[in-house]
């Protein structure tokens, strides 16, 4: 089995989705007392908040860069970012490592080209909605075109993000306010909706909505348990 490198803490309750997700997908496909190899570095979010909001990239992604060379130097394999948002130095993390990036927008964009999804809604953070790292990502590379909310529903999907989902607060108006978004991008041609941060589906679930809803964390957690599994699978079909 390999080992999975996790850069988590970006939110610490997304991470411990995660580590619950791979965990459970690892016992799933092997049985038994299986469980994933990790090493997990978990940074203090406060920091990269703060430097996020003063649009200072260079300096979290020198946090994260830190961080993702004492993951490899802990014998991982291949890493993942457990954040949408962060995956906008990517690029600076990998090449400062040698071991390969599980990159979520690609997890994410390759289930929907499975599932024939042509027009995807993206819900997460400003920064993620807003810039183009994670929205030409899907379009460039797989040909996704990509509807965001207006601004001021923006405002509205980023706030709760940060107010309350990464403070572990789960808020019913709040859920509502995200449920009549999604439903709104879904009236603009989404044929699907991207929970394009890790914390959103703390908050709404496949279960409140008709609308196909695409859970990052979900999708990049079940990605790597295959990757890390890969091998394993190989040997036992050689068998």
């Amino acid at each position: 089995m390999k080992t999975i490198g996790m850069l988590g803490g970006m939110s610490w309750e997304s991470t411990a989705s995660y580590y619950k997700a791979i965990n459970e997908g690892v016992k799933s496909e092997l049985g038994g007392l299986h469980s994933a190899k990790i090493c997990l570095y978990s940074v203090n979010f406060d920091e990269i908040e703060k430097l996020q909001h003063q649009g200072k990239w260079d300096e979290t992604a020198l946090i994260l860069v830190e961080a993702a060379k004492s993951v490899e130097a802990g014998g991982a394999d291949f890493l993942i970012i457990c954040t949408n948002t962060m995956h906008k130095v990517a690029s600076e993390i990998e090449s400062n490592v040698s071991i390969p990036i599980l990159h979520i927008a690609d997890a994410t964009a390759n289930k929907l080209v499975i599932d024939g999804i042509k027009k995807v809604g993206l819900l997460g953070t400003r920064f993620t909605m807003e810039q183009d790292f994670y929205k030409s990502r899907l379009v460039d590379k797989f040909g996704i075109e990509v509807i965001v909310p207006a601004e001021n529903d923006r405002v509205v999907v980023h706030n709760i993000i940060y107010d309350e989902l990464c403070r572990g607060v789960i808020n019913s108006d709040s859920k509502e306010e995200y449920l009549r978004i999604v439903k709104r991008l879904h009236e603009q041609g989404a044929e699907a909706v991207i929970l394009g941060c890790t914390e959103i589906a703390l908050l709404i679930q496949q279960v409140h909505t008709e609308v196909p809803l695409y859970d990052t964390t979900e999708i990049h957690a079940a990605q790597a348990v295959q990757l890390a599994i890969s091998d394993m699978k190989i040997s036992q079909i050689s068998c």
